[in-house]
């Protein structure tokens, strides 16, 4: 009665509760809306942009169903650049184009035409939600134009003409490629790591900050920005490390306005004689000055051995992570030029180490620990990073259940037999599921809580460690050889064994076990998972298990596509089933725009539904069936006499 009382509220009388329930019913038998998947972004913002923009191929088909030979190939490729680019397609076209009246006519209707397909299988309500504000009474009236009748044409064709006559046509292209664009994609997944390697993460979160309907599903490198914001300074150092192995520090300094001069003072002065050869960064041929290249990689290696010592206090801090084999530097003959691993002696190829004490080697030396502080307070205090942090902890998550598919970017920890690892965390054992639910609410602790406790600091020491424990369901492998890459030339030392989930997920009954535990029904489910590259090059499917499972990482970072042979994977999810798109590399967005190159993408039908997928069958639609439940019952109320209506 009380939360009758309460929705009584919204509907006051029996006619509004009436109304909402044909509505609500009605909107069971649309078509469901169409789900994007994207993972492993890894900073590459053109190519990810232009995925979003043209909807994995979604507006391309649209335009060949629509169109279909009625238009040259010339044309339906100019319709479609335009739809990605209006502006700057607009520029180029003014600049070509003999009669613009006529083509912005012929541009129009062609507009309004995709339009109205597009926004067919939504509510009025929700299109007129996405119309941009200026124009929102004139696209309403253009998508459900009457074609009966003259006197509406005359009406519709006299809009058509008057937004050209008042030099507004440019602005309503603009703003209906844009419309197009949005009801393209209905919700869009990030299956995580949207940082790291490629230069441009921060643009990227600002894109996703503004997007109409998103979730992220935290990759490893996501978490370890979080961490970083959070001020753990073994992940801190991580971060910096990594932007300068790959030389994005502009990302770091210019989009996140941290100050990275004390660490380049520093390492300078430390490193000056030293060419720090093991730590040059990569792929960065006629980009940087060779003294721009030289402070990189000194700045590089005095961050590596400073996030060392950094992760040493944490590995003593916590014996149960059971990461003692990652203290390295005690294990370092100097004099020799060797470190002994597992057993094993091997020749280091960098002994230059003055920021190391042999006797004390975890120990910051104080020139470390001025430069640590300096930077740690850049990070907690950049407004901007925050911003961004804050929105991986809104719509972000270790994982998410959403229309029958299980979305997460690394593992589950599993054994060799196949089943759920049981993992000790906090002094209790979790398996699956509950593991990473129990994980989350650490990291959401050491973010949000503003006490300076031990538990806060210790769930800040478990996000780093999700960076590269063993029982991590972001990483997923025994250890992190990053010493071991830059210092030891034998590749041996370098190898990173897998958890068993990666061997295992090629068996239908194991992810099947996966879904039961994630309360899903497995013959009708599936795994959505990025984290390790597929490598199409050498013949591996991103299809697992009989189609139970679908990675979606192919390789959407430059310095991933030598190994996968491909762009990058996305996965849509439409009324109609599943479909898998593989996309070549994208060249640039200027060849996009002045060349009309789209990217080209293969498609492969996952799994194709004889009749249409409607709303009725998402989880939507199950809510959607449980507030027209709720609402059955305030009219029983109101009927029966235990309510009052309020208004009529």
């Amino acid at each position: 009665m009380k939360y009758l009382q309460l929705l009584s509220q919204s509907y006051s009388n029996i006619n509004r509760a009436s109304s909402e329930i044909v509505n609500l019913k009605a909107i069971l038998n649309l078509p469901k809306g169409t789900e994007h998947f994207v993972s492993d972004i890894h900073g590459e913002l053109e190519s990810f942009r232009h995925v979003l923009k043209n909807a994995s191929g979604v507006i391309k088909n649209h335009i060949e169903d629509i169109f279909g030979a009625t238009l040259r190939e010339a044309e339906k490729k100019s319709l479609a650049t335009l739809i990605y680019y209006p502006e700057q397609k607009l520029e180029q076209v003014a600049k070509v184009e003999t009669d613009m009246k006529d083509w912005y006519k012929i541009t129009l209707h062609r507009l309004i035409h995709i339009c109205k397909v597009v926004s067919s299988k939504y509510t009025r309500s929700k299109v007129r939600k996405a119309l941009p504000q200026d124009f929102a009474y004139i696209i309403e009236e253009l998508l459900h134009e009457d074609s009966i009748g003259s006197d509406k044409q005359m009406y519709y064709s006299e809009i058509i003409n008057t937004i050209i006559e008042l030099y507004q046509a440019d602005r309503f292209i603009i703003a209906m490629a844009h419309l197009i664009q949005r009801l393209s994609i209905d919700q869009l997944h990030v299956i995580g790591d949207i940082y790291d390697r490629g230069p441009n993460a921060a643009k990227i979160m600002d894109i996703l900050s503004g997007y109409h309907s998103v979730d992220i599903q935290w990759g490893n490198h996501d978490i370890s920005w979080m961490g970083a914001a959070a001020g753990c300074q073994a992940l801190i150092c991580n971060v910096l490390r990594i932007q300068a192995r790959y030389a994005n520090l502009d990302t770091i300094e210019e989009d996140y306005g941290i100050n990275l001069i004390p660490l380049a003072t520093f390492a300078m002065e430390q490193y000056a004689n030293d060419p720090c050869t093991h730590f040059e960064p990569k792929s960065i041929e006629g980009v940087l000055s060779d003294k721009d290249f030289n402070m990189i990689a000194k700045m590089h290696k005095a961050i590596a051995i400073m996030q060392f010592k950094s992760e040493a206090k944490i590995i003593k801090r916590h014996p149960e992570f059971h990461m003692e084999n990652r203290l390295l530097l005690d294990k370092i003959d100097f004099e020799k030029g060797t470190v002994e691993i597992d057993g094993v002696v091997y020749k280091m190829n960098d002994t230059n180490f003055p920021t190391i004490d042999p006797q004390d080697p975890y120990a910051f030396t104080k020139e470390e620990e001025e430069v640590m502080a300096k930077i740690k307070s850049s990070f907690v205090n950049s407004e901007k990073l925050q911003k961004h942090t804050r929105f991986l902890f809104s719509k972000g998550s270790m994982y998410k259940v959403f229309n029958s598919n299980l979305l997460f970017h690394g593992c589950i920890p599993m054994n060799e037999d196949g089943s759920l690892k049981k993992v000790t965390f906090q002094g209790r054992r979790y398996v699956g599921k509950s593991y990473l639910d129990a994980v989350e609410r650490s990291v959401r602790e050491g973010y949000f809580n503003e006490a300076h406790t031990e538990s806060k600091r210790a769930c800040i020491d478990l996000t780093w460690y999700l960076w590269c424990g063993e029982d991590s369901p972001l990483f997923g492998k025994k250890k992190m050889t990053t010493f071991e890459r830059y210092f030891i030339d034998d590749k041996q030392a370098h190898t990173e064994v897998k958890n068993p989930y990666y061997n295992l997920r090629n068996d239908e009954s194991v992810c099947e076990t996966i879904l039961a535990d994630f309360g899903l029904v497995p013959k009708d489910s599936h795994i959505i998972n990025g984290h390790v590259p597929v490598k199409v090059k050498k013949g591996e499917s991103p299809i697992k298990a009989n189609g139970r499972l679908i990675v979606i990482d192919g390789g959407f970072a430059k310095a991933y596509q030598k190994e996968t042979g491909i762009a990058g994977y996305t996965l849509i999810y439409n009324s109609h089933g599943l479909l898998l798109v593989s996309h070549e590399p994208f060249e640039s967005t200027e060849n996009a725009i002045l060349q009309e190159r789209d990217i080209f993408s293969s498609k492969v039908a996952l799994q194709y539904s004889k009749e249409r997928i409607r709303v009725r069958d998402t989880d939507n639609g199950k809510n959607i069936q449980k507030r027209i439940g709720d609402l059955q019952k305030l009219l029983f109320a109101y009927r029966s006499g235990m309510i009052k209506e309020r208004e009529m």
